[in-house]
Parts: structure tokens; C-alpha cells; sequence
């Protein structure tokens, strides 16, 4: 068992979770078995960041003692943190899993895409992954998006209907009363399915403790080598960065949320345990994407635009 691993397990055992966490997960699984059998192609996104890894679990949970009974899909930016692809490569192993990976270096290479001055690739990432869709035929795709993250996010139903282009239009909003899930899609067409949509950051942190699951060690404090751009510390890499006039120095953070490392800032903390994690975010009175991530301060509208050109 690793460190990260016997963290989780004594939090588990000695910090039980709020009883509300019951529903969500009812919820969750209740979603996840209505599109195993309203679809043909499900595909879970998984990037080995903490809402994938609680989407996958929640699948895990839905199905057993089956396995799963869909793949998964990455779209690997180049610039993600080697420690959450080892995580991604050690759990897709350990249970057996299909994994797709649409490379957006790939289409870097091939000239289908070019290299963003600032370095960040998020916003690279839609063609490669509304390509993977079309290519493997994909019918309903499952996202770790929840309400709370950011305001775009807060407007999508539970089953987000994309056109044949992957295009999400708000006017084609569908109402889901009662938990009724409509799926219906015309060819060509697919759904985007957010089984954690309602929880919230502290409802997923709660329920990993109650849970004991493990997560990548980027996600508690730990030193880093890290510079400061646009308020936030971004660590070093071939992305970019730092630049001439940025210092370098070595910190004690962790990770909120994990994407590109290009625009994903790490926060100054010292919660080395879940325990010490969920009592920071408890008292935090900023989201995890708008206090850590620089492709959402684009501009007001930068999430939701990019969700309509197929972005989750």
C-alpha cells in the first residue's frame, strides 16, 4: 500500500462522511445504469485527476461484480503532470480497463493544430477528443464536470445534447424532472453525461475519505519547485515557462484541480492528509477552477465558449 494509500485509509476510518453522500452516489449510479442501457457507446473521460477517479469508482460500484462495461478516453495535452499519468496507467491496469488517447501533440505534429503563445494546451483539446467521438462512434460520453465549478458548468443539465458537429447549444437545454433522463439523439449526434453534476468540491473530497480512495499525491501538500504568474504558481516545465523574470522557489502546495500545467496553479497549503484537506476547502470561499485555473480567466464568457465549440 503506498503512503498516499494509508492516508486515505486511516481518514476513512477515524473522519465518517455526511449522510447526504448516501443520495449522490444513488444519483450517480442510478445515471450510470441508465445509459448503459439507453446507449450503444458510452465512454467514460478519465484524466486521473480526483473527479474522473470518483467518476470511475462510481462506475465500478454501478456494475459490480461486472466490469465496467464501457472504455475510458484521455485526451493527453503533452503538458499533463507525470504523476497523474502514472496514476492513470496504474488504475486503468488494475482493473482491466480499455484506454483510448487522443494526443493533442499528435495533431500538433500532423499541423492540425498550432502551439498557443502563452503554451497552454487546454484549450487545444476539443478537436482532438470531437475526433476520438466521431472516429470510435461514441453515442453518450461521461464528464467529471459539476455545477459548482464554474458558472457555464452551472447552466448544463445532467444529459447535454451535442450536435453532429459537438456543439453544445444552451436553447436545446432538455428538463429533467424527477430524474428522468432523456437521451434521444439523431444520428451523428451524442450526449455529454455529467454523473457528478450535482456534488460539490467538499461533497467529493467527503466521500473519498468515507470511500478510502487513493488519489495521486500531487492532490496534498507537498515542496515543489514553483514561479508566480498572473497570481498563481505554476511549476516548470517544457510548456514555457518560467520566464527570465520569473523566480523560481521551492514551496510547500497542492493541487485543487489537475489539468495542463501550463494554467493549473497549485495553492500553499500544508494539509498533507484528507482530513487536513477537507477542512481547507471547507473554509475556502473560492472554486478550484477559478482560484487555480488560467484558461477560465480567458474572459467572463471563456468556459462557455468553449463548450460550445465541444469543450466539456
Amino acid at each position: 500500500m503506498t503512503t498516499t494509500a494509508r492516508l486515505v485509509a486511516t481518514d476513512a476510518a477515524t473522519h465518517p462522511a455526511p449522510a447526504h453522500l448516501d443520495a449522490l452516489e444513488a444519483e450517480s449510479v442510478h445515471i450510470f445504469r441508465e445509459v448503459a442501457g439507453e446507449f450503444e457507446r458510452p465512454v467514460i473521460l478519465f484524466s486521473g485527476g480526483k473527479d474522473s477517479i470518483l467518476m470511475l469508482h462510481l462506475a465500478l460500484k454501478a456494475f459490480a461484480p461486472a466490469p465496467v462495461p464501457f472504455p475510458l478516453l484521455h485526451v493527453d495535452t503533452g503538458h499533463n503532470f507525470p504523476e497523474v499519468l502514472e496514476y492513470r496507467d496504474r488504475t486503468v491496469a488494475k482493473y482491466g480497463l480499455r484506454l483510448h488517447v487522443a494526443s493533442v501533440q499528435d495533431y500538433i505534429d500532423a499541423g492540425t493544430l498550432r502551439e498557443r503563445p502563452d503554451g497552454t494546451r487546454n484549450p487545444l483539446q476539443t478537436v482532438p477528443l470531437t475526433e476520438a467521438i466521431q472516429q470510435h462512434r461514441f453515442d453518450a460520453v461521461f464528464g467529471g464536470g459539476r455545477r459548482d465549478e464554474e458558472k457555464a458548468r452551472a447552466k448544463e443539465r445532467v444529459f447535454s445534447l451535442r450536435d453532429e458537429f459537438s456543439q453544445w447549444d444552451p436553447r436545446r437545454q432538455r428538463p429533467e424532472l424527477w430524474q428522468l433522463y432523456n437521451g434521444r439523439h439523431a444520428p451523428g449526434e451524442h450526449v455529454r453525461v455529467f454523473p457528478i453534476s450535482n456534488w460539490t468540491e467538499l461533497d467529493v473530497w467527503q466521500y473519498i475519505a468515507r470511500e478510502g480512495i487513493e488519489l495521486p499525491g500531487i492532490y496534498f501538500a507537498h515542496e515543489r519547485s514553483v514561479f508566480k504568474r498572473s497570481g498563481m504558481w505554476l511549476t516548470s516545465g517544457a510548456w514555457g515557462g518560467p520566464a527570465e523574470s520569473e523566480r523560481v522557489e521551492t514551496r510547500l502546495v497542492r493541487y485543487r484541480t489537475v489539468g495542463d500545467m501550463s494554467c493549473t496553479g497549485a495553492v500553499d497549503s500544508d494539509a498533507t492528509s484528507l482530513a487536513a484537506v477537507i477542512a481547507e476547502i471547507a473554509s475556502s470561499r473560492l472554486t478550484e477552477r477559478g482560484a487555480t485555473r488560467a484558461d477560465d480567466k480567458l474572459s467572463e464568457a471563456a468556459m462557455e465558449d468553449r463548450k460550445r465549440e465541444g469543450y466539456f
